[in-house]
């Protein structure tokens, strides 16, 4: 099936489910599990921890689902909730401490740009503060594009951009400290 072609069996899921069809439910979860569960284990570093708020993230869209008014933006939208879900977790795990990021170096050049691997982000994330380690998990593993990851971290497109790059440069250190130097 071609990526349209599942695309719009996705939004016909998320249809139905606004719609009251109780098989759809499961459609949807069966979908879209996966790439959540990434995202907040990324997020949290727990399995465990994980599927207690990947739970909560469904019961989140459960409640919201028919106020959606935009079906065709459901990906954006669960990773918000899941994304609010895991900052009300880490705002009580770090009793509200705000992390500090560093403002982002003028045009640096970026070799690693798109050619990263899954697993090689992976291997390097744990090290990682929040925030860059979100914009990775959104940008290269669940493949949102560039548009979507903002509106899921609530900023403008240029600020997705330089937390980008910070966390590909960030990532290199790290990927390099555990031998998969460029």
């Amino acid at each position: 099936m071609s990526g349209d072609g599942r695309r719009d069996e996705l939004l016909l899921v998320v249809v139905r489910c606004q719609l009251g069809e109780r098989e759809a439910f499961p459609e949807l979860v069966r979908a879209w599990h996966a790439p959540l569960w990434r995202y907040v284990r990324g997020m949290v570093g727990s399995a465990h921890l994980a599927d207690d708020l990947a739970q909560e993230v469904w019961v989140g869209v459960v409640r919201g689902l028919p106020r959606l008014r935009q079906p065709e933006r459901f990906a954006p939208w669960l990773f918000t909730i899941a994304r609010r879900a895991v900052a009300d977790h880490l705002r009580h795990v770090y009793q509200a401490a705000e992390t500090v990021v560093e403002d982002a170096d003028a045009d640096v050049d970026d070799p690693l740009g798109d050619v990263l691997t899954a697993m090689q982000v992976e291997a390097g994330l744990n090290g990682l503060p929040p925030l860059e380690r979100e914009v990775l998990i959104l940008f290269h593993l669940e493949d949102l594009p560039l548009a979507a990851c903002a509106q899921v971290l609530g900023v403008p497109p240029g600020t997705v951009k330089s937390r980008l790059h910070r966390a590909r440069r960030m990532l290199r250190g790290a990927l390099a400290e555990k031998g998969y130097g460029a």
